[in-house]
């Protein structure tokens, strides 16, 4: 049997790497967050995109009427907010499995820009919410020339 040698930090490596494709794969989609109280809380997956003169806001928010989002907006954030609604409907061989999320959820998304935030428009179909922000104007900076033959 031929000898192997052993490379620890070849190994750390490989193990660094598969970590780094853990939580990035994690990173892109919905998945509960456990809670203080030890309940799994959701949240909405959000897509940012920015342009000159916009901001435009995603959040995929399924299974959620219109009716029962909050949805607040500053000038420098947006705040969702909300509720899955159990269904109280249910059967008498009751249930083996769920992995749906019920309960209230809040997500708070910081803004790259700040924006008009009396001028937003909305769409909520299909359980995608569209926000389209337009960006404010910059204050121009004010710059005041010194003179330096002058002195004090």
């Amino acid at each position: 049997m031929p000898l192997i040698r052993w490379q620890p930090m070849r190994e750390l490596d490989l193990l660094h790497r598969q970590m780094d494709r853990l939580f990035e794969g994690l990173a892109d989609r919905d998945f509960p967050i456990p809670a203080v109280n030890g309940e799994m809380k959701w949240m909405p997956a959000i897509e940012l995109q920015e342009t000159d003169t916009e901001i435009v806001l995603k959040a995929a928010i399924p299974g959620i009427e219109a009716k029962d989002l909050d949805v607040q907006v500053s000038p420098e954030a947006v705040m969702l907010k909300g509720e899955h609604q159990q269904e109280t409907k249910t059967e008498e061989k009751g249930y083996y499995r769920s992995e749906f999320n019920y309960g209230q959820f809040a997500r708070t998304v910081p803004l790259p820009s700040t924006v008009k935030h009396n001028q937003v428009k909305s769409n909520f179909k299909d359980g995608v919410l569209t926000l389209t922000l337009p960006k404010a104007e910059a204050a121009k900076p004010k710059v005041m020339k010194v003179d330096l033959t002058q002195q004090a």
